[in-house]
């Protein structure tokens, strides 16, 4: 990590400008608050700054409360030529909003308003800052649901969904980010406002809502956003089976989508992950796998999906055991977000790589994976989650420890370098909803091929002076 070094007379000035756009009291420069913002939830920041190493810090925080503040920001920053990184809820787990080369962090949680419910088109509008849970039940209130859940939800924001491209738990059946998102609004980095209309569908050139989702605040500042809405669904069931290995519980999620059949969960846990999370709870053979399903929908339909996904379960020699293991899944989905001792004591780190392929190679990526970290010191187990009709994602969860910080720091990099060198192997994309950050930024460039330098074009046309976010998804390395 590299930072740029301002001098005081540039820092001096940078202050007064920001102090001008949003007010003094919003406009940070002491160390401590610098330091608490310095990372994001990206294992290797948090393990080095448990092993008392410093992160790159921002020159200042700046907090604005409305689009307009934003844009003046980076008027003002693009003149000077500051580094400007956008921050959500710093929830992310790519080191995607660390301040490498100092500058601005432009933290958007003051700007957290809902604006509207729209009844008759089931939509939403709210600024960027609004914290998941807080938009998920207020939409709640008002008899709706985006269907948006993941296990960050009470500490992440739209803004940060967007940028990423977010999946939740239930994105089988509601879709990810980029699904639910109609209408957009953006600060380009010259402080111009641009916005993409909600729309339902459209055929008016490419979709250049889509452009920025995913962007990572490397093309602008995400400031507002249109949802879908769904109503409450009439009844959520659960139902949870066991496999005696990975194909044959693969199989029956295939088998499930493949009749038109689509569960708002679908979570297929290997032999490791589901000793790890259901033994302690519930008694099943040992080696064998757990698949989690849940159903949403009228009675009618709940009760259809749910018997039919019982029958292609039992066929493919799936144990029913009930509700239980999906229930209890359902309602402590979130306390996997917190620390564990196994991500805070010593050296030890683990992470996630999560990936994506299609199901004719989804288990074959899965096999290399495992193979290639396994042989780097690794304990890894696995869940196949966020499931669809031609495919699905597998969270590769890793640990190591190690006797020291220097061999913590290069295994923990090695065991990405090999994973994910695995999956695009196999034909696996490295990620799912976790977006690219700095952890992924070495492998854009193979994972997208001939695609990169499309993307670096457009990234120089919008950002030439390359303020916005550099370093992240691969794009403006600074000098």
């Amino acid at each position: 990590m590299i930072s740029t070094v301002l001098d005081s007379k540039t820092i001096k000035k940078l202050y007064k400008r920001m102090v001008s756009i949003v007010g003094p009291e919003n406009v940070h420069r002491q160390e401590t608050d610098k330091v608490l913002n310095a990372h994001d939830a990206w294992p290797l920041s948090e393990a080095k700054l448990r092993a008392g190493e410093m992160l790159p810090l921002a020159d200042l925080l700046v907090f604005p409360s409305s689009r307009e503040e934003v844009a003046a920001v980076l008027v003002a920053a693009n003149e000077l030529e500051i580094p400007v990184t956008p921050v959500g809820g710093g929830a992310g787990t790519c080191g995607g909003t660390l301040p490498i080369y100092g500058g601005i962090q432009l933290d958007l949680k003051r700007m957290c308003e809902i604006y509207e419910i729209d009844d008759q088109s089931m939509t939403i509008r709210a600024q960027a800052g609004v914290v998941g849970i807080d938009l998920e039940e207020h939409a709640n209130r008002h008899g709706y649901t985006l269907g948006h859940t993941p296990t960050s939800l009470r500490a992440s924001n739209l803004g940060g969904f967007i940028a990423t491209r977010s999946g939740g738990s239930m994105s089988s059946l509601y879709g990810k980010i980029e699904d639910l998102t109609l209408g957009l609004e953006v600060v380009l980095p010259d402080g111009s406002i641009t916005k993409c209309k909600a729309a339902p569908r459209q055929s008016v050139g490419p979709d250049l809502r889509q452009l920025f989702i995913g962007s990572e605040g490397t093309l602008g500042v995400i400031t507002e956003a249109t949802l879908r809405l769904f109503p409450l669904p009439e009844e959520r069931r659960f139902r949870s089976f066991t496999f005696p290995n990975v194909h044959s519980g693969l199989e029956a999620i295939r088998n499930i989508f493949r009749i038109g059949i689509t569960p708002s969960i679908a979570r297929l846990y290997d032999p490791e992950d589901a000793a790890m999370s259901f033994s302690m709870h519930f008694e099943f053979e040992e080696g064998h796998c757990m698949l989690l399903l849940g159903f949403d929908g009228d009675k009618v339909r709940v009760d259809f999906d749910e018997r039919k996904s019982v029958d292609i379960c039992a066929k493919l020699g799936g144990t029913d055991l009930g509700e239980g293991p999906s229930k209890r899944w359902w309602e402590h989905r979130y306390d996997m977000y917190y620390p564990t001792r196994l991500t805070t004591s010593g050296y030890a780190i683990g992470d996630t790589i999560d990936i994506v392929a299609t199901y004719d190679k989804l288990e074959r990526v899965y096999d290399s994976m495992k193979k290639a970290m396994e042989a780097d010191d690794a304990i890894v187990m696995s869940h196949f989650s966020h499931m669809y009709q031609n495919g699905g994602s597998i969270y590769m969860i890793f640990f190591t420890s190690q006797p020291s910080a220097e061999t913590a720091w290069a295994t923990y990099k090695k065991i990405w370098d090999d994973g994910v060198a695995a999956c695009l192997r196999e034909g696996g994309t490295m990620s799912h909803q976790h977006g690219v950050g700095l952890s992924r930024s070495t492998y854009t460039e193979d994972e997208l091929g001939s695609l990169f330098p499309v993307l670096k074009k457009i990234k120089e046309v919008l950002d030439p002076k390359g303020i916005m976010n550099p370093g992240k998804l691969g794009l403006g390395v600074r000098k």
